[in-house]
């Protein structure tokens, strides 16, 4: 029997989040102190008390969503269920970088300072009202790669999330997106629905961010994984170091191949998924994926109260 533990992406954010964590326990309120010191500013401040308007703003979520990820694998270790009862980490989108923390080959303040990077030159990236994004339901990875790539024309238009075997999401301009949303609906979608967000993540627009991320990637130090990373963009797992900063630059324009990944580890012996952080919604993909697997969502004091049980 295998174990990963998986990281959320942006999207799971609330008001909140990670507070009753850092009440119960010292470990778990050091990580949200650390990443203020890394950031030069109260973020826990905004997770737990602040408008989720800004939370959601694409340079807070992704600082903010990673501190209440590891807040809950200290808080985890505190109770004798650390990293080393993992097999393999992964992170859907931002989450490779929890997942990277968890593992031991960033730092804390590192990944804090990174993801901020990251979200800025994500949103800045492509202005506002320019890009778009849409999850398309009911059709696999392949008919909506095909469908996206009829409907870029001279734009950009890119399969960028396979979420699981019934939902991609697609990005890139927002008028090549909406004809791609209504070529999968004639082609039998279930549905296809808008995505609120404020950029057009994982697509060629992005590479304006990608350059970004090369050059803050430069002085930084990545360490050895204590345990093997599986990868967005290779959907297998990676342990060299200096592997890396690469792919974390790929994934900016990136597909991210996560129904790829979690079928790669299931093949690999992976029998259980433990969603480490804010929100449940990588248990369900997982659910979908791996019918069999057993799933957990980990993000209050509860939740490791019952892996003693």
């Amino acid at each position: 029997m295998g174990r990963a533990f998986v990281f959320p992406g942006q999207g799971a954010q609330t008001i909140g989040m990670g507070r009753a964590l850092a009440d119960a326990y010292p470990a778990a309120r050091a990580v949200f102190d650390e990443v203020d010191d890394a950031l030069g500013e109260s973020l826990s401040a905004l997770i737990w008390e602040g408008d989720i308007a800004e939370l959601t703003l694409t340079q807070n979520a992704q600082p903010a969503l990673m501190a209440t990820s590891i807040a809950a694998l200290r808080a985890m270790d505190a109770e004798g269920f650390g990293m080393d009862k993992a097999d393999f980490v992964a992170g859907h989108s931002l989450g490779e970088y929890s997942a990277l923390c968890a593992a031991g080959a960033l730092s804390l303040a590192d990944t804090a300072r990174l993801l901020r990077i990251r979200g800025a030159a994500m949103q800045e990236a492509v202005p506002v009202g320019v890009g778009a994004m849409a999850a398309i339901l009911g059709l696999d990875f392949e008919a909506v790669a095909a469908i996206a790539a009829e409907a870029a024309g001279d734009e950009v238009c890119q399969a960028a999330n396979d979420n699981d075997p019934a939902q991609v999401v697609i990005s890139g301009h927002k008028a090549a997106v909406e004809r791609a949303m209504a070529l999968a609906k004639e082609r039998g979608a279930k549905r296809a629905l808008p995505l609120p967000v404020s950029a057009p993540f994982h697509c060629a627009l992005m590479a304006p961010a990608a350059h970004v991320m090369t050059e803050a990637f430069a002085a930084v130090v990545i360490s050895k994984p204590v345990c093997p990373v599986v990868v967005n963009v290779r959907a297998e797992a990676v342990e060299e170091p200096d592997r890396f900063r690469d792919l974390l630059v790929a994934q900016v324009t990136g597909s991210v191949r996560w129904r790829e990944s979690m079928l790669w580890m299931e093949r690999a012996g992976v029998t259980e998924f433990w969603e480490i952080g804010a929100g449940k919604a990588l248990s369900g993909m997982i659910k979908r994926i791996v019918p069999g697997a057993e799933t957990r969502a980990i993000g209050v004091p509860a939740d490791i109260a019952a892996l003693q049980g």
